[in-house]
C-alpha cells in the first residue's frame, strides 16, 4: 500500500511538472458545483454503442478484427439524436473507442479507424454537427484500456507510450468536436485493466478541463475500499467517506450496478471531502452493441421504475441504445422511447 500511495504522489507531482502550472483540480465541498448541478439538471440521456462489434455480433472483442469488418450501410446520426431529443433525453454519450481500440474517427494515430473500414464517415464529428442541430448535449466514451494498443497489460514497458497515445486520442476528440458543440462529459472505462496508479488520470483531466472546463469527467468503478483502494465497490456498498480509486472525478460510475435508496454523495481523497453525484448506465434490450439474436426488451413498465429509481437523489441516467448495421436505431428503441417518455411525463 504504502508502494502505491508513492507511486500516486510521484505521479502528480510528475503530472505538475508536465503542465508547468497549478493543476486543475475540483474544489473539495459536499455540494454540487455549478457543473455537477448542470449534469444532475440533464438526469436522462441516451447511451450509444456503435463500433466493429456491431458487425460480429459480439460485445467485446480483442482488435485482431480487420478494420474492414466495420461496415455499416449509412450512418444516421440525425436520427439517432433526433430520437434522443423527441424522447426527452438531454444528452447523449457516443463510443469512440471500445476495448478493441476501434476508432470512430480518422485519427493520426493509428490505422484501426474508420478511415480504413467499409464506411469512412467520421462518426465522432457527424454526430457532434448532429447535436449541434437539435440543441442536445455532446458525451464522449472512451476505453481507457486498448487491447489492439496496448493488448499486454502486465508489461508495464509500454505504459508509457501507450499513455501518450491515449493522451493525444482525446487531443484529437476535443479539435474534432469543439467545432460544432462543447462536450458535456466524458466516460471512461477499461480503468481495471491495469493497477489505478499506472494511468495518468491527472493528465486525462487537465487536458479536458483546460478546452471545456464544464465537462463532467468520470471514470468507471471511481469509489475503491477503505481497506483495498484498487478494487470495485458497488454503489449500494459505498459509504460516505469511502475514498476515491480514480481522481480527480466529477461523478461516479461503476457499470452496470444501480445506486442504493439512501445513496452517499461526499467521497474523500488526501483528507478532503468532495460531492459526486451517479450516473447509471441501463440497455433497453439485452445487449450493449447491437447484436442480430438480441430480440428482448424491458418493458416501459420496468423502464420507468428504473428511472425513477436511478433519477432520484440527484442522480442520472444513460439509457443504452445500440444503432443497426445499417447506421439507424431499431424501430423497436423508437418505439419504446416514445412510449416511455409519455409515461414519465418528459
Amino acid at each position: 500500500m504504502k508502494r502505491i500511495l508513492l507511486l500516486s504522489v510521484l505521479a502528480v507531482i510528475a503530472t505538475s511538472c508536465l503542465w508547468g502550472q497549478k493543476l486543475i483540480l475540483p474544489v473539495p465541498s459536499d455540494l454540487p458545483s455549478h457543473a455537477q448541478r448542470e449534469q444532475i439538471n440533464r438526469k436522462y440521456g441516451m447511451f450509444i454503442h456503435f463500433g466493429i462489434n456491431t458487425f460480429l455480433d459480439e460485445e467485446w472483442t480483442d482488435g485482431s478484427k480487420p478494420a474492414s469488418a466495420y461496415c455499416p450501410t449509412q450512418i444516421d446520426a440525425e436520427q439517432w439524436v433526433r430520437t434522443a431529443k423527441e424522447a426527452g433525453m438531454k444528452y447523449i454519450i457516443l463510443i469512440t473507442k471500445h476495448h478493441d481500440g476501434f476508432c470512430l474517427w480518422d485519427s493520426k494515430y493509428t490505422e484501426y479507424d474508420v478511415a480504413n473500414s467499409g464506411n469512412k464517415n467520421n462518426v465522432v464529428e457527424t454526430v457532434a454537427k448532429a447535436c449541434k442541430k437539435y440543441g442536445i448535449g455532446l458525451g464522449l466514451y472512451y476505453s481507457l484500456w486498448d487491447r489492439k494498443v496496448n493488448g499486454d497489460v502486465k508489461d508495464r514497458t509500454q505504459d508509457a507510450a501507450y499513455n501518450d497515445y491515449m493522451l493525444k486520442q482525446l487531443e484529437e476528440l476535443i479539435a474534432i468536436t469543439r467545432k460544432y458543440t462543447h462536450i458535456v462529459e466524458f466516460w471512461f472505462d477499461g480503468g481495471w485493466a491495469k493497477e489505478n496508479y499506472r494511468w495518468p488520470i491527472a493528465d486525462i483531466y487537465q487536458i479536458i478541463k483546460k478546452r471545456e472546463p464544464d465537462c463532467q469527467v468520470g471514470i468507471n468503478w471511481t469509489i475503491g475500499s477503505p481497506d483495498k483502494l484498487d478494487m470495485n465497490v458497488v454503489p449500494k456498498e459505498q459509504k460516505a467517506g469511502y475514498p476515491f480509486r480514480y481522481f480527480p472525478s466529477d461523478f461516479r460510475l461503476g457499470d452496470p450496478h444501480l445506486p442504493g435508496d439512501n445513496d452517499p454523495k461526499v467521497f474523500t481523497h488526501n483528507g478532503h471531502d468532495y460531492y459526486l453525484p451517479w450516473e447509471s448506465t441501463i440497455c433497453i434490450s439485452q445487449c450493449w452493441f447491437y447484436n442480430t439474436k438480441d430480440n428482448s426488451f424491458k418493458s416501459v413498465d420496468e423502464l420507468e421504475k428504473l428511472y425513477r429509481h436511478c433519477t432520484k437523489n440527484d442522480n442520472v441516467l444513460i439509457l443504452n441504445c445500440p444503432p443497426d448495421r445499417d447506421g439507424r436505431l431499431r424501430a423497436k428503441d423508437v418505439e419504446i422511447l416514445r412510449e416511455l417518455r409519455d409515461r414519465i411525463g418528459l
